[in-house]
């Protein structure tokens, strides 16, 4: 009998460290297959001047940017639709991979504003795939959608409790060897 599939969901202010918690946690499950990305922040001269993601087997892109021009905005970043939807969406198709995990880094307004994304999270957090993702602390559509899923368990990630809830979530994630 396989595990039984499990959705575990971070959030924090921007900040507190949900993008490395992720790595941590994936780097602790080397016996699971795991398909996904994260996303880092672009900073020149110290200040931010945008968004990568990177998809587990390596592959990067620009999530969004001052200098993208011509695309939605979140903010002062020009949200790279298109790349996003080309490089991180076939990753996240519970039909085209053999995972045990799918890692989001993150659910949140930029990667939203994708309708690709939106339909393959809907579609993994409906799936028997387990899933990790972080997500905004506030939002709606799906960022309050997928908080409100059966048994998602959702932790609110902060700097005091962080080491504790990497180690609870390894465990926890442990369990669909």
């Amino acid at each position: 009998m396989s595990p039984t599939p499990v959705k575990i969901l971070l959030t924090g202010t921007p900040g507190c460290g949900k993008t490395t918690a992720i790595i941590k946690i994936a780097e602790n499950l080397k016996d699971i297959k795991i398909s996904g990305f994260y996303t880092k922040q672009i900073r020149q001269n110290d200040k931010r001047t945008g968004f990568s993601f990177k998809i587990l087997d390596g592959a990067e892109g620009i999530l969004a940017h001052i200098n993208v021009k011509g695309s939605p905005k979140v903010s002062k970043y020009g949200v790279n639709v298109s790349a996003f939807e080309k490089s991180a969406i076939p990753v996240l198709d519970v039909e085209q991979t053999d995972a045990e995990l799918f890692i989001i880094d993150e659910i949140g307004k930029m990667e939203c504003l994708s309708e690709k994304f939106v339909t393959a999270v809907r579609r993994l957090f409906a799936s028997d795939k387990s899933v990790l993702a972080t997500v905004a602390k506030k939002g709606t559509g799906l960022i309050s959608d997928v908080k409100h899923y059966p048994s998602t368990r959702l932790f609110n990630l902060t700097a005091n409790n962080r080491d504790k809830t990497i180690a609870e979530i390894v465990q926890i994630l442990s369990s669909l060897k």
